[in-house]
């Protein structure tokens, strides 16, 4: 299944995304599709039979796949070739920042490049969202707590990212997350089944790899995580992105307003953003 968040006449929902468009799958018990993970209801929700209308795809707008995650893990340097091209050093253990859900923007809608900065860098990823709570939860059961993947753009102010050791203030401007379009379900994905990874900016190829590649798995970084914290239903896990992003290019290659940004996952989809200044730049 695909699941979406959207907004549909100014109104907030989910559902289904289908060849005949968006199936409602919300109700006032379940208004979002986090509440529907939380309750452990997504699959019986989706199978029971409904009389609401398929929504066009052209008449809603796409929203964060998890429009208010409880937290959001982002895995820096999850790759060999991105680790090489920004000189880190080799570690045992995953590197590890958080995104706040208002630094997210969803599928067709701008990814802002703030006032404070012209650096703004795509990072192409494949997100992870769990489906189940669990603590210490061993490699072997992993697979067990993912409800679905998506693709996910973790776009950086790289002067702002650069200001300490720490990349908070870099990660999490507001808008400059992309994420979506859809939640494939897990059922639709073999249990670490190799996916590829590629961002495009303005239709080039800017970064090409696949999950083989990875660093640390998703069941690696679902074990370490749930180790020091909770995960709960709704949460997600962004994998990291591979060699080939901009700040590293000669010379270095920065998003601009009129930009087009795509980040596509195989057997996910194809996650596509527009570049555009901060509605409330001064």
């Amino acid at each position: 299944m695909k699941i979406i968040s959207y907004l549909h006449q100014g109104q907030p929902g989910w559902g289904m995304a289908t060849d005949a468009g968006v199936l409602p799958l919300h109700s006032a018990q379940y208004p979002t599709l986090l509440s529907a993970l939380q309750a452990g209801k997504l699959d019986a929700i989706a199978a029971a039979p409904t009389k609401a209308a398929a929504l066009p795809l052209g008449d809603i707008q796409f929203l964060p796949v998890i429009t208010a995650p409880g937290k959001i893990f982002c895995v820096g340097h999850n790759y060999e070739a991105h680790r090489i091209e920004t000189e880190r050093d080799p570690t045992q253990h995953p590197l590890l920042f958080m995104r706040v859900a208002e630094s997210q923007t969803g599928h067709q809608q701008p990814i802002q490049i703030p006032a404070e900065s012209t650096m703004l860098d795509y990072e192409g990823e494949i997100a992870v969202v769990i489906g189940k709570a669990g603590r210490r939860i061993r490699q072997a059961d992993a697979w067990d707590y993912v409800a679905g993947y998506s693709a996910y753009n973790d776009g950086s102010v790289r002067d702002w990212q650069k200001h300490t050791i720490q990349f908070t203030a870099g990660k999490n401007f507001t808008g400059t997350g992309a994420f979506g379009p859809w939640m494939v379900t897990r059922g639709e994905i073999a249990d670490g089944e190799e996916l590829t990874l590629e961002t495009r900016l303005n239709g080039q190829v800017m970064q090409h790899t696949t999950t083989a590649l990875m660093i640390f798995s998703i069941p690696v970084l679902i074990e370490y995580i749930s180790t020091f914290t909770s995960l709960q239903p709704g949460d997600v896990i962004v994998t990291g992105t591979p060699g080939g992003v901009g700040v590293k290019r000669t010379p270095p290659v920065w998003m601009k307003p009129g930009d087009t940004v795509e980040i596509e996952v195989s057997k996910v989809g194809v996650l596509r953003n527009t570049i555009a200044a901060d509605a409330t730049r001064f």
